[in-house]
């Protein structure tokens, strides 16, 4: 699967860090498809985590290995290679 996709998992992000600061940081690494700060939606505010999806395997991957562990606005960041979707659904269904 050369040049798929890849969707990662960003978690420990402060709550002041931004969509728009994630996608600048990623976008070093090369292209970015989406990129996703999930908020509460109550307060608006940042849970502390996002995703970002990027079309090309290997600039992911360069973007996993450089920013895992990466102090990001007073926080380490911990990036991951995200599980698939039918994988979360059934994590947060408790089945």
């Amino acid at each position: 699967m050369i040049g798929a996709q890849m969707k990662l998992l960003v978690r420990n992000l402060a709550r002041t860090t931004t969509e728009e600061y994630l996608k600048t940081l990623f976008s070093e690494y090369g292209t970015i498809q989406s990129c996703n700060l999930i908020l509460d939606k109550k307060t608006g505010e940042s849970k502390g985590f996002g995703f970002v999806e990027m079309p090309k395997n290997g600039e992911a991957k360069a973007a996993m290995k450089n920013l895992n562990h990466k102090e990001i606005d007073g926080n380490k960041i911990r990036v991951k290679k995200a599980a698939p979707k039918a994988i979360q659904e059934k994590l947060s269904h408790g089945s």
